[in-house]
């Protein structure tokens, strides 16, 4: 198994993924900072106008962060750059790309039921995207299957998330804030990217 994913990464490695990832998130960063809008007037009312800019944005900032960290954390234990790896590192970096476009829709709708709602869907499909990215590396790329407390921690983690994304989502076209304020407590299970037991697995490889 191993000498096929080889042939098929063949010219790829982790460390050209990780550099094009990062390119890619420097990219998202600088299109959300771009899209910050300035106050109409030099008061401070004009700026406490803009709230729904300055919270959308900063929980979007801290997503991506998350994201990169969690990102970067795994792909540090990849073994080769599989097509497969390949392609689930472009998908989770395609559902993430949505954040700007989303965070600005929730800021100039001030945190309107429909733009919280998507921005939860779209929190979940990184979640989800995520999950597949970990999956391909810890099942395929580290050539183990065999249970360990590593997979455990990340299978619980992220289905506990991607089911409070998705309860944020039907949440937010009731109650708006309700649903956002689940959104951010979502972000605090992910702010250390820590591997139970990730020593023993790369012991046993």
């Amino acid at each position: 198994m191993m000498i096929k994913q080889e042939k098929e990464g063949a010219g790829f490695t982790p460390e050209r993924v990780n550099a094009l990832s990062d390119g890619i998130f420097a990219i998202i960063l600088t299109i959300m900072v771009l899209e910050l809008k300035k106050p109409e007037e030099a008061t401070f009312a004009a700026l406490f106008k803009l709230w729904p800019t300055w919270i959308s944005y900063a929980v979007s900032y801290l997503f991506i962060a998350i994201v990169w960290i969690n990102h970067h954390y795994v792909l540090r234990h990849a073994g080769i750059a599989s097509l497969r790896l390949i392609w689930a590192n472009f998908l989770h970096l395609f559902t993430v790309s949505l954040i700007p476009f989303l965070t600005v829709w929730v800021a100039e709708t001030k945190l309107a039921a429909i733009p919280v709602a998507m921005y939860a869907v779209v929190f979940l499909l990184v979640n989800v995207t995520y999950l597949a990215l970990v999956w391909e590396i810890m099942c395929t790329n580290m050539n183990t299957r065999k249970p360990d407390p590593a997979r455990r921690f990340l299978h619980i983690r992220s289905f506990i998330t991607i089911f409070l994304f998705a309860f944020a989502a039907a949440v937010s076209f009731l109650y708006p804030l309700l649903g956002f304020g689940i959104i951010c407590c979502c972000l605090l299970l992910y702010l250390k990217p820590d591997w139970s037991g990730i020593k023993d697995v790369m012991k046993r490889k």
